[in-house]
């Protein structure tokens, strides 16, 4: 579960529901002072939310980058059916490619930009259609299905989500915290913050994407003939997807590969400025 450093948005960004083809999406929005050299456009992960990307979101506008955060169906801020199969990865990945035909307009070439579960989301969406998007980076995901060492876990999140309500199966993930996510190792607003998202989050949402991470095919050589521009970025240390696997997938695709030392699976909120920097330099060479 990422953890962000700060709930604060920089001056440059705005909350607000962006109106698309599929629905509204809660959004952060951040643009550069100027007219913006592209658009970025930043999907979450697993449990995750819009909040995931904020402290990179005045980076990016510094760069020249407009970046929308978008919380998907069902996360957080933005409603869902209690429905597993309005969860399917189609439908998430139409969702992702009415939220790019809504912010287009935005100025300069659109990128798209997958963390973790999004790389996923993501990926399905380019697949469906490349058009839109100049590159793809994808942040913390892999090749295919999540690493067998954690598929245990997903599992019995699955089977607690079936039987129990939300405010439990919190309670009972607590338990299974490692040291540094304690009470005491993170600041109250942050840990309110992620007890709420995750009250916020519609149940049905988190057991579809959940089995989605379980049976991910391997797609690469799909995505590698679409020929778009692609990104693979980590920390040094990765749970999900170990690291060497994204370095494998990397050469696969022929894309630029970037390493963020110092972070682990979410480099976004562990390590944001050297995270955006490799970012906006990729993209702006891209064009």
């Amino acid at each position: 579960m990422s953890r962000p450093p700060t709930l604060t948005l920089p001056a440059c960004a705005r909350a607000y529901r962006l109106g698309t083809g599929r629905g509204a999406f809660a959004v952060h929005d951040a643009r550069p002072d100027g007219a913006p050299i592209g658009t970025v456009l930043l999907v979450p992960g697993f449990t995750g939310s819009k909040e995931d990307f904020i402290a990179l979101l005045a980076p990016l506008a510094a760069s020249g980058f407009r970046a929308v955060a978008v919380d998907g169906r069902g996360q957080h801020e933005s409603p869902g059916p209690r429905d597993e199969l309005a969860y399917a990865q189609e439908e998430l990945a139409l969702d992702v490619l009415a939220q790019a035909d809504a912010v287009r307009d935005g100025g300069g070439p659109l990128h798209l930009l997958g963390h973790s579960l999004g790389g996923l989301i993501t990926r399905a969406a380019v697949l469906r259609d490349p058009a839109p998007f100049r590159s793809l980076t994808v942040l913390s995901s892999g090749p295919a299905a999540i690493d067998a060492s954690q598929q245990t876990r997903v599992r019995m999140l699955i089977e607690a989500l079936g039987t129990m309500d939300m405010e439990r199966v919190w309670e009972a993930m607590r338990t299974l915290d490692p040291p540094e996510a304690a009470d005491e190792a993170t600041p109250p607003e942050i840990g309110a913050f992620l007890r709420q998202r995750w009250l916020n989050t519609v149940p049905e949402q988190l057991i579809a994407t959940g089995r989605q991470m379980l049976a991910e095919p391997d797609r690469v050589a799909e995505l590698a003939r679409t020929g778009l521009a692609t990104h693979v970025v980590s920390g040094a240390v990765d749970y999900a997807w170990p690291v060497p696997l994204m370095d494998e997938m990397a050469r696969r695709l022929s894309a630029r590969r970037t390493v963020i030392g110092g972070a682990e699976h979410s480099p976004n909120a562990e390590r944001p400025a050297k995270t955006a920097e490799a970012l906006a330099g990729f993209w702006s060479e891209v064009g």
